[in-house]
């Protein structure tokens, strides 16, 4: 069973067991965390679709790793005219261990 689910703006195919990098951080290690927003859900048999989200449905998750991604460089300049920018940004993420996935009939 798999299900595809919307966090921070983005859309995950998720699975029970596997685990989900989502670039911001959402809580504390260990805790647990429910996502409502399910699009698609696929069981052995059939796939529910959402319009936009299936009402009842719920992916829970236990958060086991907040962090820093690696720094990215953002370096801006114009030729000829000595403009130079330089910016680095580490984004914040969550490493999130699905353990159930629940559909309401």
């Amino acid at each position: 069973m798999f299900a595809v689910i919307k966090a921070k703006g983005f859309q995950y195919l998720v699975g029970e067991g596997e685990v989900v990098t989502i670039p911001a951080k959402i809580g504390d290690v260990g805790q647990r965390i429910e996502f409502d927003q399910v699009l698609m859900i696929k069981d052995e048999t059939q796939t529910y679709f959402g319009k936009p989200y299936i009402k009842g449905a719920m992916v829970k998750g236990i958060i086991k790793k907040n962090g820093k991604s690696d720094k990215v460089i953002v370096f801006k300049f114009r030729r000829r005219e000595n403009y130079r920018r330089k910016r680095g940004h580490r984004q914040d993420f969550s490493e999130i261990e699905i353990t159930n996935i629940i559909r309401e009939k």
